[in-house]
């Protein structure tokens, strides 16, 4: 999205940016109701828009449909300012902006999460926000509990609740041969000596395995080990760990057959 010059038709290169008195100017002109002028101080924000969204890179969702509910956002924010607070515009739309499009991921996340959690991460983010910036720290789970008088288990679970899902292919790590993905960081539980032992087949199909491809085997599915657990332990790298442990899979899987 970072690289992507026209969105929603509109070129990004050429946007206007506009002066803070030619701002006051034009917001003047708005509140008597010049359409004109509203047009052109929306184009002459449109930047502020781009630079929301790009905190939101990494999504699922299409740059094109972000820029178009940040627009929303900003188009509540010049409905609802008042010059005569002596705050910068930039300063009272980025809010509004963010908080236009945090209800539209939510609103559209494939995981449906029921309202009341939803509303209560919200808060949670809220005030974890307000008081980072008031402490320079973040707060304790038990903090926003007492200030949001619920559970420290129901701020988690919100918090949780709302986080986007991914897929165990996700490569996390690449040294310029292999990828590592997700599911080599996750324990594999299911896999113990008593599945293994029950077909002897693959017992010895191991066995024609080299010493360090049997290692990381037994490491990886009998002890339940992660792939930088392993590597740590043997003294290599996660990269190679994932190259011969595949090695080592599809080594027994052409004697299986």
């Amino acid at each position: 999205m970072i690289n992507k010059v026209e969105i929603c038709g509109v070129n990004t290169s050429k946007l206007p940016i506009l002066t803070s008195k030619e701002k006051e100017e034009l917001f003047i002109k708005i509140k008597k109701g010049d359409e004109e002028a509203r047009q052109t101080f929306i184009n002459g924000n449109l930047r502020l828009v781009l630079s929301v969204i790009q905190r939101f890179l990494g999504r699922s969702e299409a740059a094109d449909d972000l820029f178009q509910v940040g627009c929303v956002g900003l188009i509540k924010a010049i409905d609802n300012f008042d010059l005569s607070q002596n705050v910068q515009f930039s300063t009272y739309a980025v809010p509004m902006i963010i908080g236009e499009v945090r209800r539209y991921l939510r609103d559209n996340n494939t995981i449906r999460v029921s309202r009341s959690v939803r509303d209560l991460a919200y808060k949670v983010i809220q005030y974890k926000e307000r008081y980072t910036k008031e402490n320079g720290r973040e707060p304790t789970i038990e903090q926003i509990a007492k200030e949001l008088e619920t559970t420290k288990e129901d701020v988690a679970f919100s918090l949780d609740a709302i986080q986007d899902p991914i897929s165990l292919q996700e490569p996390i790590y690449n040294d310029g041969t292999d990828n590592i993905y997700i599911m080599d960081q996750v324990r594999d539980t299911k896999n113990s000596d008593e599945l293994w032992a029950e077909n002897m087949t693959i017992i010895q199909a191991m066995k024609k395995l080299n010493n360090k491809e049997k290692e990381i085997i037994i490491k990886r599915f009998f002890d339940g080990k992660t792939q930088m657990e392993v590597a740590n332990e043997i003294g290599i790298s996660q990269a190679q760990v994932s190259r011969l442990e595949k090695n080592a899979i599809s080594h027994i899987r052409r004697l299986y057959k």
